[in-house]
């Protein structure tokens, strides 16, 4: 049975529900597509983006605490994210997503996994 988005370490129930508007349901699917492409879906299925949410994800998927992102590896990781940022503005993937995920919560088309 697939884990919960939440039982990923300093992730809660808000994330769960994030992810499912995303299209995203389990700790397994986010740990197969990593945490730059499960963040990018997120954001592209109309998350606000917000800089600590995506390095929590990549310290948890790490098997690290979240405030353990310090210094040059932090300064990194602000790069990785404005890079997915702007990539989900440019690409018009957002909308695209967002549509998916809105039918994927009707019913209307199978969920993609």
């Amino acid at each position: 049975m697939p884990s919960p988005v939440s039982s990923l370490p300093s992730l809660g129930p808000a994330a769960d529900k994030a992810y499912a508007r995303a299209g995203i349901h389990s700790a397994e699917e986010i740990r197969a597509l990593g945490p730059d492409e499960a963040y990018r879906r997120l954001i592209a299925a109309g998350e606000p983006p917000h800089f600590i949410w995506y390095y929590v994800l990549v310290m948890s998927l790490q098997g690290r605490p979240w405030n353990d992102c310090k210094g040059d590896e932090k300064v990194a990781l602000r790069a990785r994210f404005d890079a997915i940022k702007a990539e989900v503005k440019g690409s018009g993937a957002g909308r695209q997503l967002a549509f998916e995920a809105a039918l994927n919560a009707l019913g209307v088309v199978p969920k993609r996994r």
